[in-house]
Order: C-alpha cells, then structure tokens, then sequence
C-alpha cells in the first residue's frame, strides 16, 4: 500500500515533466504491488498449513510441513518475478527525473542503470538461483539508486519551479 502512495506521490511530482512517462512509472508501480500482494497469499498458505486446522487432519504433519515449505519457496520465486516490475517502473522514473530539471540527472542516469540491474537479476533468480548471490553482490551497487533520490528528496527535498520561472533562469544563465 506505501509502494503505491510512493507511486502516486511520485506521478504528482514529475506527471508535469512527461504524462506519459509518468503513466508508465505509475502503471508498473500499480502492476508490482499488485504481484507483491497476490504473492502474499503463497505465505497465507504455508501459515495455514504450519498451523493446522481441522480440515487438514487427512495430512500426516510431515506432508503439511512439506506442502508448508513447499508454498514458502513459491513466495520466493513470486519474489524473483516482481523484481522485474522493481526494475521496470524505475526507467521511467529515472528518464523523468533526468529531464526534470529541478532533480539531480546523475541520480536519474543512475535510476535507469538500477532498472537494468533488476532485469538481469531476476532471470539469473528464475533461471539459474545458484548464481544469484553472486550477480546480487556485483549489481550492488547499481541497486543503490533507489537510495540515493531517496536520501536526496528527504534531504534536499524538490524544487519544482513553475515554467516561466524555468525559462527566466535560463535566459539569464
């Protein structure tokens, strides 16, 4: 539920720089909490199972921790499959940020590089898990663009300035 505030957040604050753009980012924002909270049912599941009920007693409690672990490793891979929506919504809000203006490009370079290293990780993830904690240990630091516009919006906050200011400051520069 925060991840979409941040969304929504986010989209009043750039949707001026690109309503497309700012669509996008909204729209995998909206997309990734939506596979995060289908994804929590997996978890619902294995507390079920853990826990016991009455209908369960057809189970022996080895198959029902089974199963439990079972539904716990699919939250997991559910995991894995949302770091791509994690990556995708953080292009269009790296390319917003790099045309905004009135936040630093570096950070939006640095958002859109964090994309990609989503992308890579979660088929790594998926498709060979063995290699995961290696690739996440190399694409590190490229994951701490999420952190760094961060720390700058809480910090240094966002000067949004109004278009005829914008184009005054850049004539007089």
């Amino acid at each position: 539920m925060i991840f979409i505030c941040l969304g929504v957040a986010l989209y009043r604050l750039l949707g001026s720089v690109s309503k497309p753009w700012a669509v996008a980012m909204l729209g995998f924002v909206l997309v990734s909490a939506a596979v995060g909270f289908l994804n929590t049912l997996n978890s619902i599941a294995a507390f079920i199972l853990f826990r016991g009920a009455d209908f369960l007693n057809v189970f022996e409690q080895a198959q029902r921790n089974a199963l439990g672990m079972l539904f716990l490793r699919l939250h997991s891979q559910g995991n894995f499959i949302n770091e791509i929506f994690w990556g995708l919504w953080l292009f269009p809000f790296g390319l917003l940020v790099f045309r905004s203006g009135f936040l630093p490009r570096i950070i939006g370079v640095w958002l859109m590089i964090n994309c990609v290293a989503w992308l890579v990780l979660s088929p790594i993830a998926l498709f060979a898990l063995s290699y995961y904690d290696a690739a996440f240990r190399f694409a590190q630091p490229f994951l701490f663009g999420e952190l760094a516009i961060m720390l700058w919006l809480l910090i240094k906050g966002a000067k949004v300035t109004s278009p005829a200011r914008a184009a005054a400051q850049l004539k007089t520069a």
